[in-house]
């Protein structure tokens, strides 16, 4: 499944300084790049920096001119989803997690899964299977949070999340990976390019750890799950901005583009629930 992927940037630069981008699609076993560019305007020394876990791209720019800066990111990228019923798959015991899967069961800055430890065993402790209870928790987020561009901010958390009951889809996927580590599954933060998500612009939703595979999952529902290009991955959005300024920079524009480039027609993929002959599917 291919789509093209695109991102201008603007910003104007006061005074040298340093800007690390993390806009470039992400090389995965299911996520090929097949062409990519990377223009700057100015020319800029950059460098891509070698991932540590192997979940973002991040490209390192150092400014020492002062003036505006014009990012221009292109690529062609082709996509594999496999879709799979999870619905009866056992609970795998942390003891046989892989290590590097441990990290997603704490607590982290914008995902405070300790405090919403009551919240998450109250509400969906009940639920026998862990694809079910993050099933469940990603339509009771649908149900009780109203998605508000311009609502929340920088600072917000899972926590105010749940009190304010409003925000954007990083603040749904806040949400949604605090209430499954609370819950003892390990969850990470999604941010990707968005096919047919209006307006168009960076996505987040966040990955839960099912059955040994990451698994994607979107409380916002604004945007098919097949339609996602990867960008990076990590604990909560502090792990995976699409820009960290050092120095004073003034951020200007941005534009953001994800077309469907496929040979076939685009069959979108929500996760949906049906009852048939009394047995339920996910």
């Amino acid at each position: 499944m291919k789509f093209k992927v695109s991102a201008e940037l603007a910003y104007n630069v006061k005074a040298p300084s340093t800007l690390i981008l993390n806009i470039n699609a992400l090389r995965t076993d299911r996520q090929n790049i097949i062409e990519e560019s990377l223009v700057l305007d100015p020319h800029i020394n950059s460098e891509e920096l070698p991932p540590i876990h192997g979940e973002n791209r991040f490209v390192r720019l150092d400014i020492q001119q002062p003036g505006p800066i014009a990012v221009s990111y292109h690529a062609l990228v082709d996509n594999y989803y496999e879709v799979r019923n999870h619905s009866n798959m056992p609970e795998i015991p942390v003891a046989q997690f892989h290590p590097s899967v441990l990290t997603y069961l704490n607590p982290s800055r914008y995902c405070q899964s300790d405090k919403l430890y009551r919240l998450a065993s109250n509400t969906f402790g009940h639920i026998h299977t862990p694809f079910e209870q993050v099933f469940a928790i990603t339509d009771w987020i649908h149900k009780n949070v109203e998605y508000l561009s311009g609502f929340t901010n920088s600072e917000t958390s899972a926590y105010d999340t749940v009190t304010q009951q409003a925000g954007v889809c990083r603040d749904f996927a806040h949400l949604g990976i605090a209430l499954c580590r609370a819950l003892t599954i390990p969850a990470r933060y999604f941010t990707g390019y968005a096919y047919q998500l209006y307006p168009p612009d960076f996505h987040a939703c966040f990955e839960a750890y099912l059955g040994g595979d990451w698994v994607l999952f979107d409380a916002t529902r604004l945007t098919p799950l097949n339609g996602l290009v990867k960008i990076a991955n990590g604990r909560d959005a502090a792990d995976a901005a699409i820009a960290s300024i050092f120095g004073d920079v003034e951020f200007k524009s941005i534009k953001v583009s994800s077309e469907y480039a496929g040979e076939t027609p685009f069959e979108p993929i929500y996760y949906t629930r049906h009852v048939s002959d009394g047995v339920t599917y996910f």
